[in-house]
């Protein structure tokens, strides 16, 4: 069950049920009617229940658990495994233990609110672990923070994982002239929703400190979302020609390819897909050191104090001057990818804890 229904969440819900139907599983994915992720999984074959849900916590959470819980019931699981934190709050309202729970936060929800919020949120995280039989938290650094808030259920990390076929390493020239852009300037790639949490603000203020070292250097934003508009009217960089913005794509891997660096700058992760994408694409990686980064990168780019700009242009800059360092970066990425970050790792590590769970044999 996931509420959102795009982007990096809806995507490993979408590679987990692909991955059980495959192993025989009778597997609905319940998500709002609309988007991407219920559509993809129709025309993947599999079965989907429309659960109309808003992705923000509201008054309307009441009438969102109701209905859930009668289709819970219709349905009648073995196991219920929810997707980030909306699906959390009302599938476990919903549930309050009846049958075996699996949460994934994808980020926990305290951590990117402010004040009495971010107290009430960790405060829900506590009380709800009475209902819930596993966490399973994307890295280290989500297990620890859900720790350090007082979550008590048993939990398990398994890191996120990508299809290394899809995103592999590929011609650099052919991929800048499909998307039209410049075949021979320095380019920045920063793939990722429009969003305050993903930070691409912050890249922008950083921006000018880049072309002041690298004058040729384009900066690609690919994406779409609630702040696009608002930053691209109001910041003061991003209207210059140096800045493409190219909105949302369905080929991420291709602009991967075109790039020289791909840059994270978001304020908080859970563990982002977007660099073990690029890294699987052999692409160096700089990022604030935020959720998961440190895990996922490691040596294949450069990890930054979250919103130190000075330090996030320098190494912007110096990848875009020095080929060289970025190519080998972005080997050491591909390597880290197929190791450590594969889908197949992730789906067959998750289906193994799900089973786990699963109170009786299934039909196959």
């Amino acid at each position: 069950m996931s509420q959102p229904v795009s982007a990096g969440v809806a995507v490993v819900v979408l590679e987990l049920a692909v991955a059980q139907r495959n192993r025989g599983w009778s597997v609905t994915v319940v998500c709002p009617p609309e988007g991407w992720l219920a559509e993809r999984a129709r025309e993947l074959g599999i079965g989907v229940r429309g659960w109309t849900a808003t992705r923000s916590p509201g008054p309307r959470v009441v009438t969102e658990t109701l209905r859930l819980r009668r289709l819970l019931a219709e349905l009648d699981p073995e196991v219920v495994h929810l997707h980030s934190s909306k699906a959390g709050l009302a599938g476990r309202l919903a549930l309050r233990g009846r049958r075996p729970t699996v949460f994934q936060p994808h980020l926990w929800s305290f951590e990117t609110a402010r004040g009495s919020l971010r107290r009430m949120s960790a405060a829900w995280e506590r009380v709800s672990s009475r209902w819930t039989d596993l966490v399973v938290c994307v890295s280290d650094d989500e297990l620890a923070a859900g720790q350090a808030a007082g979550v008590t259920a048993a939990a398990e990390v398994v890191c996120n994982g990508v299809d290394t076929a899809r995103f592999a390493p590929g011609d650099r020239s052919a991929a800048r002239r499909g998307l039209g852009l410049p075949e021979h300037a320095p380019i920045a790639v920063c793939l990722g929703r429009l969003a305050e949490l993903k930070g691409q603000d912050l890249l922008l203020s950083a921006w000018p400190e880049v072309l002041r070292r690298v004058p040729e250097a384009t900066l690609v934003l690919v994406g779409d979302g609630p702040m696009g508009l608002v930053w691209r009217e109001q910041h003061p960089v991003a209207g210059h020609g140096s800045v493409r913005w190219l909105g949302h794509t369905e080929d991420p891997a291709a602009f991967y390819t075109a790039g020289d660096v791909v840059v994270l700058p978001s304020r908080a992760e859970g563990m982002a897909l977007v660099p073990l994408e690029a890294m699987a694409c052999a692409r160096p990686v700089v990022a604030f050191d935020v959720g998961g980064m440190r895990q996922s990168v490691a040596d294949a780019g450069v990890v930054l104090p979250p919103g130190d700009l000075a330090r996030l242009a320098d190494a912007v800059a110096t990848r875009l001057a020095d080929p060289d360092l970025a190519r080998r970066e972005g080997r050491r990425g591909r390597r880290r990818a197929e190791l450590s970050f594969d889908r197949h790792r992730m789906t067959d590590q998750i289906s193994a804890l799900v089973d786990k769970l699963t109170p009786t044999e299934r039909t196959r």
